[in-house]
């Protein structure tokens, strides 16, 4: 009996040690990695990789120059809800340099980096650093979309930090305010001096855009006016009007676009002027732009397109008395042709071969410098397209 009793007491010890090791080692206990309104959080969140890669191949004047694999865009972006009436979004270019700015504190390459509330459902109020919310679809796109930009968009400061407020009047008008920075970089760092110019102490730009949409989408409108201080007494106005046509298979967009500097902000015309007529950043620079870009999906799984730019850069404050002079100093020409390929109906996913052709013409005034000359570039590319959605 005493051997029996000894036996249960050492089988009962044995069974409560192993309990012991098999509670020790289950994880049931502990609180997730995720909690639970984390992953709520997360449920609300994108993680998006916007990438354009290519085989780009160059030439100059119909020569060929020179071939390489390049990443042409790459963008990490995180965008979502926090709260029902707050939202966030992070964009990120890593092609770009990574040096904070003075104007902002902040990297040049971050695209975007502000919050969203939505105090009512026709208000919502933004903060932080964002799009300058120019009209025009050129800009509108997202810039993995855009072989090459025209000029007044490819020279212009398109991020700025500050503030908005946008009404969204109806389902199809929307109306947007803007108080921003006018610039990233101080008046010193982009103009260094003018005579007679003195920086402002609030650089800031006003821009006021409309989104409209009519015959249930087939024609829609992006048109906005700007006006940005550069310096006392010195701004720049511009003007974009966007305007898109949708039809079964495709659309017709056209974009106008008209930017008077009273500096220079472009900096085409100064790069034009030798210093021996005028040393400084160029006063009262026009620049009138056409975009049109045409596109057809004649296949389910393949798209047309057709883009063709023309920029006029012009200086109407021009001190040379010559009375042979031209206001019009260079005009520049692009077309693009390209053909897309769309592999897979659940992934916006695409292969493109495209050929951005440029050509830039100098008005004989200009030339007589003798340092411009007319001349044209090329660039074929082949490569994938795709906003990558990643979570």
């Amino acid at each position: 009996m005493k051997r029996i009793i000894i036996f249960f007491l050492s089988a009962l010890s044995l069974f409560q040690a192993m309990a012991q090791v098999e509670k020790q080692s289950d994880t049931t206990d502990y609180k997730s990695l995720i909690s639970v309104d984390r992953v709520k959080l997360l449920s609300n969140m994108d993680v998006i990789a916007n990438m354009q890669f290519a085989l780009n191949n160059y030439f100059t004047d119909g020569k060929y120059d020179q071939s390489k694999f390049a990443m042409n865009q790459f963008r990490f972006e995180m965008k979502g809800k926090v709260h029902d009436k707050v939202y966030y979004r992070f964009r990120n270019r890593y092609t770009r340099s990574q040096d904070p700015q003075s104007m902002d504190n902040i990297s040049r390459s971050v695209d975007l980096a502000f919050i969203r509330v939505d105090a009512t459902p026709k208000w919502n109020f933004t903060f932080g650093k964002m799009c300058a919310d120019w009209g025009g679809y050129e800009f509108d796109l997202n810039p993995i979309d855009i072989y090459e930009y025209n000029d007044i968009v490819e020279y212009a400061d398109n991020f700025l930090t500050g503030v908005q407020a946008q009404f969204i009047a109806s389902p199809k008008h929307t109306f947007t305010a803007q108080v921003l920075n006018s610039r990233t970089k101080t008046y010193e760092e982009l103009y260094d001096t003018i005579p007679g110019v003195e920086p402002s102490k609030f650089a800031a730009a006003l821009v006021l855009n409309w989104r409209g949409n009519f015959a249930n989408g087939k024609f829609t409108t992006l048109w906005s006016y700007s006006n940005f201080l550069e310096a006392k007494g010195k701004n720049m106005f511009y003007l974009a009007l966007g305007n898109m046509y949708n039809f079964k298979k495709g659309s017709i967009t056209y974009d106008f676009k008209w930017s008077f500097e009273e500096i220079d902000r472009k900096g085409i015309i100064s790069d034009m002027v030798p210093d021996n007529l005028y040393p400084y950043q160029a006063e009262d620079a026009q620049y009138v732009e056409h975009w049109l870009q045409l596109q057809y999906r004649f296949a389910p799984k393949w798209n047309a397109a057709l883009i063709g730019m023309v920029s006029n850069a012009y200086w109407r404050d021009n001190p040379d008395n010559n009375p042979n002079k031209d206001n019009l100093l260079r005009t520049s020409y692009g077309i693009i042709p390209t053909i897309e390929f769309y592999p897979f109906k659940d992934l916006n996913l695409r292969f493109f071969a495209t050929h951005v052709a440029r050509m830039y013409r100098y008005s004989d005034y200009a030339k007589q410098g003798g340092n411009l000359v007319d001349y044209g570039t090329g660039r074929f590319m082949l490569g994938f397209i795709s906003p990558l959605l990643i979570l």
